[in-house]
Order: structure tokens, then C-alpha cells, then sequence
């Protein structure tokens, strides 16, 4: 039997041709999936983030807890989901393209570059993690905007309009790729060591420890994956490792794509600029790594779900 987390690539997936054909797209899918399934565990504290982030002023006064009990309070308890419908617009796509280019960079890193070893999960990682967020960046912004919008005082009556008023009023199609430099930035330490993170635990866990922590793959008995608890916990602690290091470049590109939305947008045109004014105005604990302790509760179920979901569709679609 050998470990899944050795084989950097699928093997050969079957002798039929049609289920070689779609792989890609089963591959596609599985990502998508395990995305949105991630994105929607932690939906109400994905908004509460954003509020904080930003100083959004109908909450600015509050902590984390105290904006959970607010929100449903202001704006009913769907309040908690606003922006979530253009969140799974997104995120589909955006967790299908991440998955599949992390395979993709995995293997051309290992085969055309001659990089192997922890090193290159942490290059694929972050090389799959910029793609996804150039092809899906438009959306990210539109759900922050929805998302930052308050009952009683809305700028947007959907994604459709929020879409047509930013294309109008800020620029055309550069409007919907505002922050998009600190987000590439962000996302390149993230995505790696996420992925690194994660992909170095599930090789030594099924190195050291095969019997306690591994069991046979269900599509394939001679491959070796992580039980679904053991799974969960490893992708916890990959979200969380990465979410610290790449905290202030996430709080710079939220207000950069907030925009005009902001009084102070004008201190906030580039990432140096942002950084600086954010540092300057609210310090490092109240400013830079403000709703950290928020991030720390989604991020962990979020990857933790992500990479469990994954590794399950990969077995239900036959991907081993």
C-alpha cells in the first residue's frame, strides 16, 4: 500500500478513456466543491470580518462577539449571509482553479524544474493561489462590497448593480481589480503555507504513523489517505499558521477594495500607503491584525473543511 501524501500527482486514473478524458474536469469539480463547502461553514463570520476590518461606523465601536450579536439584531439573522450569494458565485471557481493548479504547478515544478521535496508544495501552493485569485478577483470585490453594506444604508441592490455602478463610476474594468496587488502579495505566503503546511503533516502522519492515522482510499485500497478526523485537524492548523502570517497584507486589500465606500479611501490608493495608514491610525493590535482573533475561528474549520471535502471528492470521483 502506499501513502497518497508520497504520490505528488494522480496515478493513472483507468484504462477507460472517457473517465481519462473528463479527468480534469472531475478535478475541477472537487475543488469547487470542497470551496464552497468550506466558504459556507463560516459565512456569518466571513461578514463580520469585513466589517471590522474596514471600521465599517455602524460597528466600528464593537468587538468581535459584540458585532455576531449586533448584526442580527440591525439586520435580521440573513444579515450574517449578506454578500454569501456572490461569496458562492466566487468561490466555486475560485476553489476548483486553486485545487487544480496546485496539482498542475506540483507536477511541472517536479518534472520540468527538477523542484522536489517540502519546497515544492510551497511554490505550487503559491503560484495556485495567484491564479485562482486573477481569475476570480472581480467577484471577491463585489462580495466585499455587498457585504459591507448596512440595512437602511445601501449603495447596491445586488450583484448585478453592485457590477454596472462600479464599471460606471470607478474606472471601468480596473475598478473591480482595485487591491488586486496587495491580494497577489497576501495570497502568495498564504495559499503556500497553507498548502505546505498541510501536505508536510499528512506526509509524516502517513510516514510515521500509518496505522493510527491512515486508512485505505475507498476508490483505491493500494493508496493510503488520512482518516477524516486526523484530516480536519491538519487542515486547521494549515489555516491557521497561514492565516498569521498573511493578516495585515488581508486587512490592506480589504480597504483598498472597499474603495470609494470609505471616507478615508483617498489615504488608501496603494498597498505601502495603506499598510502605512492603517499602522499610523489604529497601531498594530487594533489596526493591522484587527478581527485576528475572528480569523483564527473561520480559518481554522474553513481549511480544516477545505482540504477534508477535497480529499473526499477526490476518493467519490475517483481521482486517486
Amino acid at each position: 500500500m502506499t501513502s497518497e501524501a508520497a504520490v505528488s500527482t494522480p496515478a493513472v486514473i483507468s484504462s477507460t478513456p472517457a473517465k481519462r478524458d473528463y479527468y480534469w474536469l472531475r478535478s475541477f469539480v472537487a475543488g469547487g466543491v470542497a470551496g464552497c463547502c468550506a466558504k459556507s461553514t463560516i459565512a456569518p463570520l466571513d461578514r463580520v470580518k469585513i466589517l471590522l476590518q474596514a471600521h465599517n461606523p455602524h460597528y466600528k465601536h464593537l468587538g468581535v462577539w459584540s458585532t455576531i450579536k449586533a448584526v442580527p439584531k440591525k439586520e435580521g439573522f440573513l444579515g450574517l449571509y449578506k454578500g454569501n450569494g456572490a461569496m458562492m458565485v466566487r468561490i466555486f471557481p475560485y476553489g476548483a482553479i486553486q485545487f487544480m493548479a496546485f496539482d498542475k504547478y506540483k507536477k511541472l515544478l517536479r518534472k520540468q524544474m527538477g523542484i522536489s521535496g517540502h519546497i515544492h508544495r510551497l511554490m505550487a501552493g503559491s503560484m495556485a493561489g495567484m491564479t485562482a485569485v486573477i481569475f476570480t478577483y472581480p467577484l471577491d470585490v463585489i462580495r466585499a462590497r455587498l457585504a459591507f453594506q448596512v440595512t437602511g444604508d445601501h449603495r447596491y441592490t445586488g450583484i448585478a448593480n453592485a457590477f454596472h455602478t462600479i464599471y460606471l463610476k470607478e474606472g471601468g474594468v480596473m475598478g473591480f481589480y482595485r487591491g488586486l496587488t496587495p491580494t497577489l502579495i497576501g495570497m502568495a505566503p498564504y495559499a503556500g503555507f497553507s498548502f505546505f503546511t498541510y501536505g508536510t503533516l499528512k506526509t509524516l502522519g502517513l510516514k510515521h504513523f500509518p496505522e493510527r492515522l491512515g486508512r485505505p482510499s475507498s476508490d483505491n485500497p493500494d493508496v493510503l489517505v488520512l482518516k477524516t478526523h486526523v484530516n480536519l485537524l491538519c487542515g486547521g492548523v494549515a489555516g491557521a499558521i497561514a492565516q498569521t502570517i498573511s493578516y495585515p497584507l488581508d486587512v490592506a486589500r480589504r480597504r483598498m477594495q472597499l474603495g470609494a465606500v470609505l471616507p478615508d479611501s483617498e489615504k488608501c490608493t496603494s498597498l505601502s500607503k495603506t499598510l502605512k495608514y492603517v499602522y499610523n491610525e489604529y497601531g498594530v493590535k487594533k489596526g493591522l491584525y484587527r478581527g485576528l482573533s475572528l480569523n483564527y475561528i473561520r480559518c481554522v474549520p474553513s481549511q480544516a473543511v477545505a482540504f477534508t471535502t477535497y480529499e473526499f471528492m477526490k476518493q467519490t470521483l475517483h481521482l486517486n
